[in-house]
């Protein structure tokens, strides 16, 4: 059955724009599945088509010699200077990143015939694409993130479609109450314990969820630490485990230095790589005026719950968790970065333990303070009076596991 990913509209609209369509993300999200579904689309519509991929090496000896020998493989497209325009041949490229200079081949091609070829290519990490594709592609190149299943993205694969609008309706209205509530949270509890990774969301038992999340560990990720060139795979994972149990937390680079027996540089060098292959996130204190607010330390979020969940070795229901703080607020940071650009979430904190959990600033002047907290009863109102009186601007609002009556205060679901 067709599982369609909610990105899959922005990128087919983007097809129609004379910009190479570039699909990144983490390896083992579907960036392969979305192309094929393009590329049967495409079909379907009886475009001129052709999906190759880098992984074969004699396209990949070709191209690397002259990107001219692409054209072994797809009928080549009139030259827009001397031959004017045509209907658009559409080439589609896995694992573009394979190239030897992936940045010339497509700059080549943009320049010679755009826009009677139009590229769509998927590549499996930013790292790659940031290391890789230089400036020469500014403007010739839209990066799409696939990132894991959201929640509603997991009904849809759980074909769980009448739930889907369930949630749809309680976040849409303030008074709503559903009578799928319980069976929502049920699917929602799987959720925060196993993560959103296609394959894991797909399997049938618990068992084939956790082999599916050991096998990203033990190959995938492997396979990013050789491709990065990280020559202390052992610390590699050491961080990664340590930044597993901190998440949410201020990260002190000075203490993982001495945790791991590692200098600074390569600790900075092992979170660039995280971020890059899309593991994990850092956001950072926001600060104007108070003096006694932390500017420097970042957080840190997993980008899938389920690899967070594996890499502390806790999979238990989430009510019952001894971290079920951490993995709540955890999930409202993928939350808000589904709803608003990364750039416009920030953390405040004070050095005398102040703190709250996420600012969003975004491009329409919209101020709102979001603090997590899994039960209404842990809130103490009165720690966020300094944080209400130096900002007013701000909506605060409280965040918890489940509804209760506590005022400024709503269930996750309603995020």
């Amino acid at each position: 059955m067709f599982k369609q990913r909610l990105i899959l509209d922005s990128i087919l609209s983007h097809l129609k724009k004379k910009q190479h369509t570039i699909i990144t993300g983490a390896r083992q999200t579907g960036k392969t599945t979305i192309l094929n579904q393009l590329f049967k689309l495409l079909n379907a519509d009886n475009k001129k088509t052709v999906l190759v991929s880098f992984e074969k090496e004699e396209i990949l000896r070709k191209i690397n010699t002259d990107p001219e020998n692409i054209f072994q493989y797809i009928s080549r497209p009139k030259n827009p200077l001397t031959e004017g325009i045509d209907t658009p041949v559409f080439l589609l490229i896995d694992e573009i990143q394979y190239a030897a200079n992936p940045s010339n081949f497509l700059k080549y091609l943009y320049d010679t015939y755009h826009p009677n070829l139009k590229i769509i290519a998927t590549g499996s990490s930013s790292f790659y694409i940031d290391k890789k594709f230089k400036d020469s592609l500014a403007g010739r190149k839209k990066l799409f993130i696939l990132k894991t299943l959201n929640f509603e993205e997991f009904l849809i694969f759980k074909e769980k479609e009448q739930l889907r609008n369930e949630l749809k309706q309680i976040r849409s209205s303030n008074e709503y109450l559903s009578l799928s509530y319980n069976q929502l949270m049920q699917l929602f509890d799987e959720y925060l314990r196993y993560g959103g990774y296609p394959d894991v969301v797909l399997s049938g038992s618990i068992s084939e969820k956790i082999e599916v999340l050991e096998e990203i560990r033990n190959s995938y990720i492997k396979r990013d630490i050789l491709d990065s060139r990280i020559e202390n795979e052992t610390a590699f994972f050491k961080l990664i485990i340590l930044l597993a149990s901190q998440t949410g937390c201020l990260i002190n680079k000075n203490n993982i230095s001495k945790t791991l027996g590692i200098d600074i540089t390569t600790v900075e060098k092992y979170l660039l790589v995280l971020q890059k292959c899309f593991h994990i996130s850092i956001i950072k204190p926001f600060y104007k005026n108070l003096k006694k607010e932390i500017i420097k330390m970042p957080k840190i979020y997993f980008n899938d719950l389920g690899l967070r969940n594996l890499l502390v070795n806790n999979f238990a229901e989430t009510e019952i968790r001894t971290d079920k703080g951490q993995v709540l607020e955890n999930y409202v940071f993928l939350r808000l970065n589904g709803l608003y650009r990364q750039e416009e979430m920030k953390f405040w904190r004070t050095a005398d333990q102040k703190e709250v959990d996420f600012l969003v600033s975004d491009s329409f002047e919209k101020n709102i303070a979001f603090e997590v907290k899994f039960n209404a009863s842990g809130i103490k109102a009165s720690k966020y009076k300094t944080f209400k009186k130096t900002y007013p601007e701000f909506d605060f609002q409280f965040i918890e596991y489940k509804a209760s009556n506590y005022p400024d205060t709503i269930p996750v679901l309603k995020l």
